[in-house]
């Protein structure tokens, strides 16, 4: 069947590299019974919207399964009225295809069967206020025609999720440093939240389950919270506050106050749900490297915390061969990232020290750590995005931890675990504490912990 392309003035998908917006003379398409998958998210859709039958697309040119760059086969793109009597405004609701296993003939996603997640499990959709992202006139068209971009960041994130493997879940945030809509105006709504679609319930397929997640764009202290204390507390405090998305969590991307500077009261509640919940962040991509070398307190606090490989004599045999800590060389086979790369990677103690190094981004969570994780005897790991570098901060109380009060400083292979006890922790919340206000920190910045034989060094995040 014929397709119409229909061209959004403002928004040309010859510019935005997406694709052709299609009308939904492609849905015949959708329900045929080669693609089972994409019938049962049909399905869905024509539940919620059953007066759109031909809703907008947007479409790759060439599919993920031809060799094309977007993994998303489509985003649909329906048009909500609103309820003003909940303060939900008229939006455009995007919903993507192609996370979850349209086929189930193995073209991208392998079948899983009905009792398993579909593809990755999961799609994703977003809100997005009408008229919220124009400007210079470009209100009236957004009445009329949905914009592209979010679509384009759909995409952006599904390849994400492709070339990592890393699924999303409810609560989950994405730290993302620009405008969403690529625009080059200070928008303040630069970083997202991911929530359960209120309607969208999972749905359960022949190819298996699939969910709905929204995307929830969020300012930069919005995102800070759900670091220190848990994604899905920031986002039930958004559905209290409509002009910050209210019960449906609407992207309004022309929003410029935060969530508590339309409502102040709301710190006091976020200081209290820390300390009564801990933080929920378990882990974080960073930046970070790690390697053994002997720590010198000879510059506490300046840029060289360790001996430099000139000036060390190489001294290995100050111990670091002694097997009577309780941690021996025992070989664990551990699986990488790439499925044949498997390695035999040792389990050793690290007696000369540790120099570890991590970007200002990251550091910057290490207060956070040490209150909302470490207080309540929880792990948090740094893991490089690049690399297999990780490291694992850890109490005594953590279990099935190969670090301990008695090997606290433990690698298997490039990962790193640093056992953390009461008086170490007491300590690093203190001296630790100027990184609550990172913008003031001059560069490199080292701290030494001599009697621990461990150094930390923060560098700039564009280093």
């Amino acid at each position: 069947m014929a397709q119409m392309q229909l061209t959004v003035p403002g928004n040309s998908p010859a510019s935005n590299g997406l694709g052709a917006i299609n009308d939904s003379l492609m849905i015949p398409q959708l329900l045929s019974p080669s693609a089972p998958g994409l019938e049962t998210l049909y399905d869905v859709c024509r539940q919620v919207y059953p007066d759109q039958e031909n809703p907008l697309q947007v479409t790759a040119f060439i599919k993920y399964w031809l060799g094309g760059p977007d993994p998303l086969d489509y985003i649909s793109m329906y048009s909500h009225p609103g309820i003003p009597e909940l303060h939900i405004p008229p939006h455009w609701h995007y919903i993507s295809f192609g996370l979850s296993d349209l086929h189930g003939d193995s073209r991208v996603h392998e079948p899983s069967g009905p009792d398993h997640p579909s593809g990755f499990g999961f799609e994703l959709s977003f809100r997005l206020r009408k008229g919220s992202s124009g400007g210079d006139g470009e209100e009236e068209e957004e009445s009329r025609a949905p914009p592209t971009w979010p679509a384009a960041l759909l995409q952006a994130l599904a390849k994400y999720v492709f070339h990592t493997g890393n699924a999303f879940f409810a609560g989950d945030h994405v730290s993302w440093h620009c405008p969403l809509d690529g625009s080059d105006y200070e928008a303040r709504l630069q970083h997202m939240l991911l929530a359960d679609d209120i309607l969208l319930p999972p749905v359960q397929g022949l190819l298996g389950s699939v969910s709905f997640l929204q995307v929830v764009a969020v300012t930069e202290d919005e995102l800070q919270v759900a670091q220190h204390w848990n994604g899905s507390a920031v986002l039930e405090l958004l559905r209290r506050v409509p002009a910050a998305g209210g019960p449906w969590l609407v992207t309004d991307m022309q929003r410029q106050l935060s969530l508590f500077e339309l409502q102040p009261s709301l710190r006091g509640e976020v200081e209290q749900g820390i300390d009564r919940d801990g933080c929920s962040l378990s882990g974080v991509s960073a930046r970070c490297h790690w390697e053994e070398r002997k720590v010198t307190e000879a510059r506490i606090g300046g840029s060289e915390a360790w001996r430099s490989p000139e000036t060390e004599e190489e001294d290995d045999d100050d111990g670091a061969d002694s097997e009577d800590d309780g941690v021996g060389e025992e070989m664990v086979r551990t699986s990488r990232n790439r499925p044949d790369a498997d390695e035999i990677w040792p389990i050793r103690r690290l007696y000369k020290g540790v120099h570890l190094t991590l970007n200002l981004e990251a550091a910057s969570l290490l207060p956070v750590v040490l209150r909302g994780r470490l207080r309540h005897d929880r792990h948090f790991t740094f893991k490089a995005a690049a690399v297999d570098t990780a490291v694992t901060l850890l109490t005594p109380k953590v279990g099935g931890a190969l670090a301990s009060v008695a090997a606290p400083l433990v690698a298997k292979g490039p990962w790193l675990q640093i056992c953390v006890d009461t008086d170490w922790l007491l300590k690093l919340e203190a001296d630790l504490a100027p990184l609550q206000q990172p913008d003031s920190l001059v560069l490199p910045k080292t701290w030494c912990w001599g009697e621990r034989q461990m150094a930390l060094t923060v560098v700039a995040d564009d280093l």
